[in-house]
């Protein structure tokens, strides 16, 4: 069993800066691509944010040069750092990975729970 935990959302005024956090434990072998996607109310999931083993990321073209997307391998966690943060970044923030699974190194792909960010104008 991969389980990813997520935590750091919450209300901020617009301008403001929110850093969320997402752990992954369990069996884990080795993490390849982790993301960061988002769903405002009434509109389907999106992908905000990707990042490599290897550190390469990508960005959404909404988000890029606010966001800053990075992982620590040593401790399974992957991070986003929302700057300049505008009411239209209001959403449920959802973290994913891409799991190699111990012992028997199947591929797994794990959505976390989910958590609020509310931007306030």
């Amino acid at each position: 069993q991969v389980q990813l935990v997520e935590s750091g959302g919450g209300l901020v005024q617009a301008g403001g800066s929110l850093r969320l956090s997402c752990a992954a434990s369990g069996n884990i072998a080795s993490i390849n691509k982790m993301a960061w996607y988002r769903q405002a109310p009434g509109k389907q999931r999106e992908l905000v944010a990707t990042i490599t083993s290897g550190g390469n990321t990508n960005y959404a073209d909404s988000v890029k040069g606010r966001f800053t997307i990075s992982r620590d391998n040593t401790k399974n966690t992957v991070y986003l750092q929302m700057n300049s943060l505008k009411p239209e970044d209001t959403a449920v923030y959802y973290c994913n990975a891409a799991v190699v699974v111990a012992p028997n190194f199947r591929y797994l792909e794990v959505w976390g729970q989910g958590t609020l960010v509310t931007v306030s104008s």
